[in-house]
């Protein structure tokens, strides 16, 4: 399975940015899509979760209500609307997958994993 990510940038405090993650590859067992940032020195750390039907969705406490990650028809690719940004939201962000239908906020719960894409909020 391949990961692209795409849709980062740069945005002010209080802005939104939309992001995008494209599955390829064998995907027919993919069950379920996350995504995590990680900052210089700091560990990855979890954003939020969605099983492959949409049926199941996880956030981190610190996004919750400000983010919303989401499935399009396709169910390959998985969205994550932010909004609300705060400058502490600013980090890498990348996508992950797993063949679980667990959900998982641990980085141990995604085989799969795409390049960052940079998110940026600053004035």
């Amino acid at each position: 399975v391949q990961l692209q990510a795409s849709g980062g940038g740069l945005v002010r405090p209080g802005g939104s940015l939309t992001l995008s993650c494209t599955a390829s590859g064998r995907t027919s067992g993919m069950s379920t899509m996350a995504w995590f940032r990680q900052t210089p020195g700091k560990e990855r750390e979890f954003v939020a979760t969605i099983t492959r039907r949409g049926d199941g969705i996880v956030y981190a406490e610190s996004v919750k209500g400000r983010f919303t990650i989401s499935k399009d028809g396709a169910e390959n690719t998985v969205n994550l609307q932010m909004s609300s940004l705060k400058p502490e939201d600013t980090a890498v962000y990348y996508c992950a997958a797993d063949d679980s239908v667990m959900l998982s906020i641990k980085i141990r719960g995604y085989a799969y994993w795409g390049q960052g894409t940079q998110v940026t909020v600053s004035s």
